[in-house]
C-alpha cells in the first residue's frame, strides 16, 4: 500500500468515527429532551431546570461570582 492509500483509509476511519458519533449525540440530545418533556409532565418548569443544569456546570467560584453580581444588579434595579 503506498502512503496515499494509508493516508486516505485513516482519513476515512476517522470521518466514520466522526459520524457514528455524532449519531449517537443526536442519540443522547433525544434522551434529554424527552427526559424534559417527562418532567414537564409531571408540572416542573423546564426553562428552570435548564438554568439549574447550567448553573451545576459552573465552578464553585464562577457560580458565586455571577450570583454576587445579579444580586449587585438587581439591588442597584430596586428587585427584591
Amino acid at each position: 500500500m503506498s502512503d496515499g492509500n494509508v493516508a486516505a483509509e485513516q482519513l476515512r476511519l476517522f470521518i466514520e468515527r466522526i459520524e457514528r458519533l455524532e449519531e449517537e449525540k443526536k442519540g443522547i440530545g433525544d434522551d434529554i429532551k424527552d427526559v424534559y418533556l417527562e418532567a414537564k409532565a409531571n408540572g416542573y418548569d423546564v426553562k428552570i431546570m435548564r438554568q439549574i443544569v447550567r448553573i451545576r456546570k459552573m465552578p464553585v467560584h464562577d457560580r458565586q461570582e455571577m450570583e454576587a453580581i445579579l444580586e449587585t444588579y438587581k439591588a442597584a434595579l430596586g428587585i427584591e
